[in-house]
Formats: C-alpha cells, sequence, structure tokens
C-alpha cells in the first residue's frame, strides 16, 4: 500500500467522523478478492476495525447472505439490486465499485492462441485440448456467460468432454496444474495467479461487462464502520487499486 493511499485512507476515515472498532464481516463477489484482500489490512490499521471476509461465486454469496451473519455485501449491481428489493440489503447504500470483463488465460510461457474475433475464439476453443471455467451452476457469473457464448458459437457440445467445470475461487488454477489448456474467467481473476498469462479479453461482441457493487446488509450489527468500509472501497486511491487488478474495464 502506497505513502499516499494510506495517508488519503486516514484523512477519508477520519472524515467519517469516529465509530467504535467493530468487526466487519464482509460476504463477497470472488472477481474482487484480490483487491479487498491487497487493501484489507491498511483499512484495518487505519480505521481500527476488523475486517472478516469471505469469497465464492455470485450465487454462493447470495445463499451465504440470507443464511449467515453479514455487514457488507459484495455482488453484481444486479444482484445488489435484488437483495435490496427483497429486504436483505438496506436501500440507498448501493455503491459500485469495479467493473469486470471476461478474459481468455493459458499457461506461462505457452503460445498465445487467437481470440480477436468470434471466429478465431472459436477455432481456438476447437483446437484446444482441454478449457476450463466455473461452473454456471454455481452461480457463477463468468461461467453463466461463458456457457451462453458456447452455445452462441455453436460448439457447447464439441467441446463438453473435455471441458472442466470449476466449483468456484480462481479457474485458472487448473491451468497451472496441468489440468487445463485454456481458462476463461473473469480477467480480475486471471491476472492474480501466478504461472498464467492473460491472453486477452474476449472479442467485443462475445464479451458482458460486470458491474460489482456493496451494500450495506439489512441485519448488521456495526452499520457505522459497514459504511466506513464501502466509503473506504469507493475512495480515488482504493478505485486505483481496482483499475490495476483488471477491475475497471474498458471496450
Amino acid at each position: 500500500m502506497s505513502v499516499r493511499l494510506i495517508a488519503f485512507a486516514m484523512l477519508f476515515l477520519a472524515g467519517t467522523g469516529a465509530v467504535q472498532a467493530a468487526e466487519i464481516k464482509v460476504l463477497s463477489a470472488g472477481a474482487v478478492k484480490a483487491v479487498i484482500v491487497n487493501v484489507g489490512d491498511a483499512f484495518e490499521k487505519d480505521s481500527g476495525h476488523k475486517l472478516s471476509a469471505s469469497f465464492a461465486t455470485v450465487g454462493v454469496t447470495r445463499q451465504k447472505l440470507a443464511a449467515e451473519p453479514a455487514d457488507v455485501v459484495i455482488m453484481t449491481d444486479v444482484a445488489i439490486d435484488e437483495a435490496i428489493r427483497q429486504g436483505s440489503v438496506v436501500a440507498g447504500t448501493r455503491n459500485d465499485i469495479a467493473r469486470a470483463g471476461v478474459g481468455v488465460g493459458v499457461k506461462e510461457g505457452a503460445p498465445r492462441p487467437d481470440i480477436s474475433t468470434p471466429e478465431a475464439f472459436k477455432q481456438t476453443l476447437l483446437s484446444a485440448k482441454s478449457l476450463v471455467y466455473v461452473d454456471p451452476a454455481q452461480g457463477a457469473t463468468s461461467g453463466i456467460h461463458f456457457a451462453s457464448v458456447l452455445q452462441r458459437l455453436g460448439i457447447a457440445d464439441a467441446v463438453k468432454s473435455k471441458t472442466i467445470l470449476w466449483p468456484g475461487g480462481y479457474a485458472a488454477e487448473a491451468v497451472v496444474k496441468g489440468q487445463a489448456e485454456i481458462v476463461v474467467h473473469q480477467i480480475s481473476e486471471i491476472l492474480p495467479v501466478k504461472g498464467v498469462t492473460l491472453v486477452g479479453p474476449l472479442p467485443k461482441d462475445l464479451q458482458k461487462i460486470t458491474i460489482y457493487s456493496a451494500g450495506i446488509a439489512t441485519k448488521s450489527e456495526v452499520p457505522d464502520a459497514a459504511r466506513a468500509f464501502i466509503s473506504y472501497l469507493v475512495s480515488p486511491p482504493v478505485k486505483a487499486k481496482f483499475a490495476q487488478a483488471g477491475l475497471d474495464y474498458k471496450e
């Protein structure tokens, strides 16, 4: 964490007013994990609060929100809006924190396949020995989208036998382990995995841009602390961290 970021955060947190130190339970989609983990220590040090964060697919995060204690919830904007309508996230607390795109990765040192156009990407997938993406049944945003891409390209059946459906977390780990040649996942969930190279984003016509938003859980017992953390996430220096992690996707 840079001195500039820490200094800004300290000034920002001071401006939020004094709040009693609290444990903030965060339920989050995995797409933003790298940034939340990266800035978490500085937030704890500067605010006196303690973060307890768990990461999963959006589908699993929804289930956890219904069953577990929570203070801050980070999911897609659509999922947060739905949670507000259902009464599990406080209305008026949604803040958009990240903008993600889906990308393709291969093992470090491997040739970079052509994914420049839908047709080129189709041929790359057909030629690949194996591929991995997150199981759509787990409620994974990128997995649900990529399954629809395979249908759109007309190759869902052709690649089925060589496809690994990852249960959650970083699907790129399958590439590192030699279980898959190609990974398709959120760019922000490919970049943190050592031993994997990001080839690039999906072709524009096949891309899905996802907004990730944070909100305060209705059942939060420390709403002031939760609000302070969300405000921290949308501060300019932390927004820069999201951009560095591939979470400020621009076409």
